[in-house]
């Protein structure tokens, strides 16, 4: 049986796991007034992109682009000094997160709500990108088969030692090629081929987004940098 603090942490979590743009746009009314320009930006592009994809909750492909959307007014910065791809980007604020998440939000959403989907996902060949490489000829069987494999040895590890940010970091590497084929037009709106992968990936974001502007709000002080674009008053 539970114990009382057991249930109030699971309750905790339950309420956390439903997080939705209405309570955190309240939260960040209350709080804002003490953001520092760069993550009042950020929170509230970010909180603008969450609410549009929960008004598009009958269109997977128009769900996964907003979500998409809410992560990168998130967390993209100028990086080109540090030589930094995408992915890289977006891994090394995965990392810093994972420090600051000291209710184990996004620990909860791998280990206890996805791990079963996140399994599936990594194990998808569509969403691999090195697949896409071998069909267009840029890589050979050899090469393909090399990559998958010590991707998959990478995931297996994150999955047995519990690595929160580095599965986070994988699986968002998988969702970023689903991103491209959207974005660059290599799929159809509404096609049959990458429903379930869409599926999976518009569950797991539209928590996993909430969890990283509710994180952010609660570490007001840290270095979040300057967002992309900032408003420029005529």
């Amino acid at each position: 049986m539970l114990s009382l603090s057991s249930k109030f942490v699971l309750l905790k979590r339950i309420l956390r796991a439903n997080m939705l743009h209405k309570e955190l746009k309240e939260k960040q009314r209350k709080l804002r007034d003490n953001f520092p320009e760069g993550l009042a930006l950020r929170v509230h592009r970010a909180l603008s992109w969450l609410d549009k994809s929960e008004q598009c909750n009958q269109d997977l492909d128009c769900q996964f682009i907003f979500l998409w959307v809410s992560f990168n007014a998130a967390y993209a910065q100028d990086t080109e000094c540090l030589s930094l791809n995408e992915t890289q980007s977006f891994s090394h604020f995965l990392e810093k997160l994972d420090k600051l998440d000291s209710n184990s939000m996004i620990y909860n959403l791998l280990w206890n709500e996805f791990p079963n989907s996140i399994r599936v996902l990594l194990s998808n060949k569509f969403v691999f990108q090195p697949f896409w490489q071998l069909h267009n000829k840029q890589i050979t069987e050899q090469e393909y088969g090399q990559r998958f494999k010590d991707a998959k040895r990478a995931a297996n590890y994150a999955l047995a030692n519990e690595e929160t940010a580095k599965l986070t970091s994988i699986v968002l590497q998988r969702l970023y090629t689903l991103r491209n084929q959207l974005i660059h037009g290599g799929a159809t709106w509404n096609s049959s081929a990458n429903r379930e992968q869409l599926k999976d990936a518009v569950q797991f974001l539209s928590q996993l987004i909430p969890y990283i502007i509710d994180i952010m709000m609660d570490n007001p002080n840290e270095l979040w940098g300057d967002a992309h674009y900032p408003l420029i008053n005529k």
